[in-house]
């Protein structure tokens, strides 16, 4: 396979990948519609530092022990799960009020907490860690480098066309949550579909079978 084909065919692979509307995408999107534009940004550079780590852990090996081991995958899938359930009856308690204060909290705090957040909540997902470890071997070529040089590097690639399309898509879904924000129902209804979206994350997470 060419070089031009190779890469056409990686990028679109990992552009597919990165639009599915998997775990960490309405993660970023639930956020941005509940916080804003800088607390979605926080959150998608949260979600990609921990694909990031996953990258790393696939490029070492390490990665190979979740698809090996049921009680590794089980014990990070459940405490993955258990922490997004925290996350969405947090914003359920909060009925709206959260959405309200918006405009004192947008400093810094609520920006690091949310990228905080991100990169527990994409750490904590084993079939991220699975999922890396399956896609990016398809793409090492021999005589190319070190396989675990460039399992990193093909890694990489696909978390920097994660940020792009998830910073897109925080624009696009900031713009219409501005205009949501200042009504107090919708607002109320937006924390609540948030923590429902988190809670059913949750719940999928958990119930979720190795693959």
């Amino acid at each position: 396979m060419s070089d031009p084909l190779f890469w056409g065919v990686f990028l679109s692979a990992a552009l597919a990948l990165n639009l599915s509307p998997g775990p960490d995408l309405l993660y970023v999107l639930s956020r941005t519609l509940g916080g804003g534009r800088r607390v979605g940004i926080a959150s998608a550079l949260g979600v990609c530092s921990g694909a990031m780590v996953h990258v790393s852990a696939a490029a070492l090996g390490l990665s190979a022990i979740l698809a090996t081991s049921a009680l590794a995958f089980s014990v990070v899938k459940y405490v993955g799960a258990a922490y997004l359930i925290y996350l969405g009856l947090q914003a359920l308690r909060a009925s709206g009020s959260g959405l309200q204060r918006l405009p004192q909290m947008a400093g810094s705090t609520s920006a690091w907490r949310a990228y905080r957040q991100g990169v527990l909540v994409d750490i904590l997902n084993p079939k991220a860690a699975i999922f890396f470890m399956a896609f990016l071997p398809q793409f090492v070529r021999p005589g190319h480098g070190a396989t675990a040089l460039q399992l990193f590097w093909l890694g990489f690639l696909v978390v920097l066309v994660a940020i792009v399309v998830e910073l897109l898509l925080v624009l696009l879904a900031a713009r219409a949550s501005a205009l949501l924000r200042s009504q107090r129902a919708v607002a109320a209804w937006l924390d609540r579909l948030f923590g429902s979206l988190l809670v059913g994350l949750g719940i999928r997470l958990g119930l979720s079978e190795r693959i």
